[in-house]
C-alpha cells in the first residue's frame, strides 16, 4: 500500500476532484496556500494499493496541467534604498507536487457498533 500526498494548484482541484470520484477513488483534501506566489492550493491525501499506483499518477498528470501567468515582482528585500521599478514577470504555475509514501501499517479506526 501506498500513501500519495499531491499538493495541487486551485485551478486544478476541482478538475482533479472529479476525476478521482468518477474513479471511485477516496481521498481527503486539505486547503492549502502556495510560499512564492501566495495562491490557493489542495492538498490532496489518497492510499491506494501498490498495483493501483501507476493508474493514480497517470490521473493527476492528466488533470494537473502547467500554465504561464504573470505576476506583479516584488521589491528588494535586502535593500530598501534600491529603485524599485514594477514590471509583470512570467511564471509557470499549475501542475502538482506528489510525494509516494510506503505504508507500513493501515488501521481504519471505526467506532464500536458500526
Amino acid at each position: 500500500m501506498k500513501a500519495i500526498v499531491a499538493v495541487v494548484q486551485g485551478q486544478d482541484t476541482v478538475k482533479l476532484g472529479n476525476a478521482l470520484r468518477k474513479e471511485d477513488v477516496r481521498f481527503t483534501t486539505i486547503d492549502s496556500t502556495g510560499g512564492f506566489l501566495r495562491e490557493k492550493n489542495t492538498t490532496f491525501m489518497l492510499a491506494v494499493m501498490d498495483e493501483n499506483l501507476e493508474n493514480i499518477i497517470e490521473l493527476i498528470k492528466a488533470n494537473c496541467q502547467t500554465r504561464d501567468e504573470y505576476v506583479s515582482s516584488y521589491p528588494s528585500a535586502f535593500d530598501p534604498t534600491e529603485f524599485y521599478m514594477p514590471r509583470p514577470i512570467e511564471v509557470q504555475v499549475g501542475g502538482a507536487s506528489v510525494w509516494v509514501l510506503d505504508v507500513e501499517h493501515f488501521e481504519p479506526l471505526v467506532p464500536d457498533g458500526e
